[in-house]
């Protein structure tokens, strides 16, 4: 009823992870790995896990990760057969031992009424040390806290549904950044998920990751306001009027920040107007004033 897909491309922290996967108390899940078309072969290293779980191996001869990690994960998540449930796995993420075991535990609990499952998070450094608290959360969350409570978030800690993936889809931010998030709002049909704080994701932060990188900011910054813009586009219906001018607030920092997209503010300024929100845009066009003064 589980599956753990694994879009693998890194080698340098995917023992631990495959390790995590054969210590579990549970073993009723499949792993699903596609290979990226990665330069660092893993079948290697898969042989020593033959007999400790189950899992399927595919390799792809195109690399999508580098244009689009959504396309990747979709590919990965097409591999899947008969579950009915799918969390997507870093492939230097690991899990606690007892994390399928728990999710079967509950799941009497969440399966008719949730889409989305959210598991406890402790992050990681590149040796493994822990180095934050773990994030728990309320047990059932409305899915707009994330955004409107700035919360943190990160692909690996959710489980999604599979019939909501393949009706709804993943969609595709530079360097997938707020897909994960994006995909939790509109899996949830912006409703409500249900957490499991009993089992924790170890969420590896290393230069190699793109939360720790710090050479993609651009990329990021472009994800945000995309991010922010889809949902004032396309999904207001699902916020309140102060909830939209907190929206509103985001998007419009992000030119703020780089006032030399003038696409950007265009298309920020007829987005006010197709709200109907005049006094708000009268304030933006006062802060960019106030921002070149």
């Amino acid at each position: 009823m589980l599956a753990i897909v694994i879009p693998y491309f890194k080698i340098d922290f995917f023992e631990q992870t495959l390790e995590s996967l054969s210590n579990q108390t549970n073993k009723k899940f499949t792993v699903y790995i596609g290979d990226d078309a990665s330069p660092q072969d893993c079948l290697w290293l898969l042989k020593q896990f033959e007999s400790k779980f189950n899992f399927k191996y595919k390799k792809f001869d195109i690399n999508y990760g580098s244009k689009s990690l959504v396309q990747q994960w979709n590919r990965c998540i097409d591999f899947v057969e008969n579950e009915d449930w799918v969390t997507i796995l870093g492939d230097d993420d690991v899990l606690s031992d007892d994390f399928v075991e728990q999710f079967y535990k509950k799941k009497h609990i969440f399966e008719r009424e949730f889409n989305v499952i959210r598991f406890s998070v402790v992050k990681i450094d590149e040796a493994g040390k822990t180095i934050s608290n773990v994030y728990t959360n309320s047990e059932i969350e409305s899915s707009k806290n994330i955004i409107l409570n700035n919360k943190r978030s990160s692909l690996s800690e959710y489980v999604f549904k599979l019939s909501e993936i393949r009706s709804i889809g993943f969609k595709d931010l530079p360097l997938a950044w707020w897909s994960d998030v994006l995909a939790v709002l509109e899996f949830s049909n912006f409703g409500y998920i249900y957490s499991i704080n009993e089992a924790i994701v170890f969420v590896r932060i290393s230069r190699i990751s793109i939360s720790g990188n710090q050479s993609n900011e651009v990329q990021k910054e472009k994800a945000n306001y995309l991010f922010f813009y889809y949902l004032l586009k396309y999904k207001s219906q699902y916020f309140s009027s102060s909830e939209i001018d907190f929206l509103f607030e985001k998007v419009s920092k992000r030119f703020l920040n780089n006032r030399k997209k003038i696409e950007m503010f265009y298309s920020i300024s007829i987005l006010y107007l197709e709200k109907g929100k005049f006094s708000n845009l009268l304030q933006f066009f006062k802060k960019i004033i106030n921002s070149i003064l």
